[in-house]
Order: structure tokens, then C-alpha cells, then sequence
């Protein structure tokens, strides 16, 4: 069975039929991970995995980012739809054992961008030869620079989905937590907003047999933690939730010195922009103001995060409705997660949706599998075939019949 012989409505036989080349694919990435908005070996194997098929490319200057535009044949309505694949690593030591891990020291795909690339092609190489039954266009967006990098936002700024501006955009994140082939999403906030918080609470040193001649700012930055904290406790909506932690404190550098100075780092996770913004502006005040009320002075400043990857409810019921005909089925998160995802930019321009695609490897228990970003992160790579089949459908459907 080749793809080019798969009857259009049949896309799980489509998927099947590519998944060696998935694998390969996924492998030959996996190998050789790229961290950041540069990722030029990767986007190579990606074109030789798409040389020959009828796709029309476009680069911008900011990134290695690659989108391959397929015209359907049809042309019945001009809809446009976005499937989307990031394609970067993390700077982690693999500790897999796989025969096919990292060979680049510090880097591993440990969040499964190699097989969200590889399902990627997968689904383009399936509909390229089945571009007869597409009334509309597939836009494929390879995207580097998703772990922190802003490479959605990048490719947007560079104007790359401008032309043909897709009405929809849809995308597949793996995750080892999820009974294998199961799609897992839910409508509204999936994934939250993701900033960085810093101050510097600066006060007067001295030696630390006598504090009274100090300005001491070690005490004021612990309770500044704790009224942060006391802040998201009492202050916060648990309907309309934030996180909000201190991960790095910095001060002094011996046993009998006040330091002159201490800097706090952390995270803010948020699920709406009313509380993102609210968060913000408490951080601020409750950093400044307990500062003074010991008479010392402080910084604040914000490293903005991407925004909440917020689903739309017609795509993501569209997406539900084909998850038991190439998938195990669809299981509703009760909850959002509080990681991020710049896919985020994406559905904040365009209607869409994202869903969780299990890959618990064979015989073992997702409950417990190490998750993502573990250096002994694997998945069960026969789900590919799912996840190309989960591509394919929502290309062919929301092209035919939009949300309707």
C-alpha cells in the first residue's frame, strides 16, 4: 500500500502507510536536536523529506521556520487551514539509552518536537497525494524556537502566515501521560500565559554583628515571597487562577556580611489577561511597597511569556469528533495545565485548537512514565500514525465543511 493508492476517506490507512517515514524521520531529528530560533539541520531534513511534492515554500529572516503551502485541487471555497509542528530542542543530557539518542551533548528532544515534525510531513506528504479532494489550502508550519524562543511569534512578525491567511489553525502535542492514542483537550484556556518576574530590593550592607547600622534586605525579600504568595491565596479568583513562584533568590557572599542587595526571579502563570494583568501590577506594588515600609528602595521588571493558548470551542469540538474514528478516542481535561505554549500567538490571531495525543510506550503505565522534559522522556512511536490521521481529517473536514 503506497500513499498515493489510500482512499481519501481512509486517512488511518494513510497514516499507517507513512509511518516508516515518520519514524526515520523522527529519528534521524532526534538525533541531532536543535535548541532555539536557529535550527538549519533540521529544516534540511524536513525539505528532503518534502522534495518533489506540489508545495510552495516560504522563510523569513528571523528564524530557520519553514512554510510549505499546498493548493488543493478542488477549489471549491478558498478556505485556508494551518496544521502546525515545532520542531526544537531542550538543552538537556539525554539519559534514554535509545540507539538513536541525542549525539549532541547538553540536547535532547525531551518534549517531542521531533515527532510532532515527523507527523507533520507525514500529513503533508498523505495530502499532497490526495490533493484532488482538498477544496481549499493546507498551510504546514515548521516552526523553531517554541521552549522559550517565541518562534511562533517570530514567524507571524515576519509575516509568513499572511499569504494565504489561514481561517484556521490547528496543532498536536505528544505527551508520555496519556494512554497511547488517546487525544486529550478541552475547550477555552488549555495552557497558561508564562512571564518572568524580577526585582532587586536594594538596602545598605554592613557586617553582620551589628544590623542596626545596616539597611538589611534579605529579611524584606523573604517577606516580600511570602506576601506574594499570601497575594495569589487571598486576592485571586480560584475560578480565574494564577501561579505565582519565586524560584531564584540571590544575596550576600559571606557569613558575617549584610549584603548590600538581593534579586528575586521567578514565574507568573496566569489563564486570562484580566488576571495576568492584575498580577502584574500586584506584583509590582507588593515588591516596592513592603520595601519602603522598611525604608529600603526597589526594582521590578517583567520578561513577558507567551500569552494563554486559549481553544475555540468550534474547533476543538471538530477536532473531538475525529479523535475516535483515527484515534483510542477524546478525554476532556478537567483542568487547564499551567505550562505554556507559543502556539498561543497563533490561536490568538486565528480561531483554532490544540490537543495532548498519548504516547505511553507499550506495557507501561502513562500515569507514572517519565513526562516531558525528563532526560528519560521516550514515546511509543507507532502513535504517529494517529497523529498523521488526526492531521489529515482536520485538513479535509474544516477545508469541505469549515466549523459547520
Amino acid at each position: 500500500m503506497t500513499l498515493d493508492t489510500i482512499d481519501t476517506t481512509d486517512w488511518s490507512a494513510a497514516g499507517e502507510a507513512g509511518l516508516d517515514d515518520a519514524i526515520a524521520l523522527r529519528r534521524a531529528i532526534h538525533r541531532e536536536p536543535e535548541i532555539g530560533l536557529d535550527c538549519p539541520n533540521t529544516t534540511a531534513k524536513i525539505k528532503a523529506a518534502l522534495a518533489g511534492l506540489p508545495l510552495d515554500y516560504r522563510e523569513g529572516p528571523s528564524t530557520t521556520g519553514l512554510i510549505a503551502i499546498l493548493r488543493g485541487q478542488r477549489g471549491d471555497n478558498g478556505r485556508t487551514v494551518l496544521l502546525r509542528g515545532d520542531m526544537d530542542a531542550l538543552p538537556m543530557q539525554e539519559e534514554t539509552g535509545l540507539d538513536f539518542a541525542s549525539s549532541i551533548p547538553g540536547a535532547m528532544h525531551a518534549c517531542g518536537h521531533d515527532s510532532h515534525t515527523a507527523m507533520l510531513v507525514g500529513a503533508a506528504k498523505a495530502l499532497c497525494a490526495n490533493r484532488d479532494a482538498l477544496p481549499g489550502t493546507v498551510v504546514f508550519m515548521f516552526q523553531p524556537g517554541e521552549e522559550g524562543h517565541h518562534g511562533a511569534r517570530h514567524m507571524i512578525a515576519d509575516g509568513l502566515l499572511d499569504d494565504p491567511r489561514p481561517d484556521a489553525a490547528f496543532a498536536l502535542h505528544i505527551t508520555p501521560n496519556a494512554p497511547a492514542g488517546m487525544f486529550v483537550s478541552r475547550v477555552g484556556p488549555l495552557l497558561a500565559s508564562t512571564d518572568t518576574v524580577h526585582a532587586r530590593i536594594i538596602g545598605r550592607g554592613g557586617h553582620a554583628a551589628m544590623p542596626h547600622d545596616c539597611a538589611d534586605p534579605i529579611p524584606v525579600a523573604c517577606e516580600i515571597v511570602t506576601a506574594l504568595q499570601m497575594h495569589v491565596a487571598r486576592r485571586v479568583p480560584v475560578a480565574d487562577p494564577a501561579v505565582l513562584t519565586i524560584t531564584k533568590i540571590n544575596a550576600g557572599s559571606s557569613h558575617n556580611i549584610i549584603p548590600g542587595e538581593v534579586t528575586l526571579m521567578g514565574t507568573l502563570r496566569t489563564l486570562s489577561d484580566m488576571t495576568r494583568e492584575g498580577m502584574r501590577s500586584a506584583f509590582e506594588q507588593i515588591v516596592k511597597g513592603i520595601a519602603a515600609a522598611h525604608g529600603l528602595t526597589a526594582e521590578t521588571w517583567i520578561e513577558e511569556g507567551y500569552p494563554v493558548t486559549m481553544n475555540d470551542p468550534r474547533a476543538t469540538e471538530l477536532m473531538e469528533s475525529i479523535a475516535g474514528d483515527v484515534g483510542a478516542g477524546w478525554d476532556v481535561m478537567s483542568a487547564p495545565m499551567m505550562g505554556g505554549e507559543d502556539f498561543s500567538y497563533v490561536l490568538r490571531d486565528i480561531p483554532g485548537s490544540m490537543a495532548f495525543i498519548g504516547v505511553a510506550p507499550e506495557g507501561s503505565d502513562h500515569r507514572t512514565n517519565p513526562p516531558l522534559h525528563n532526560t528519560k522522556m521516550t514515546i511509543d512511536e507507532s502513535v504517529m500514525a494517529k497523529g498523521i490521521a488526526m492531521h489529515c481529517t482536520l485538513a479535509e473536514r474544516y477545508l469541505t465543511n469549515g466549523f459547520d
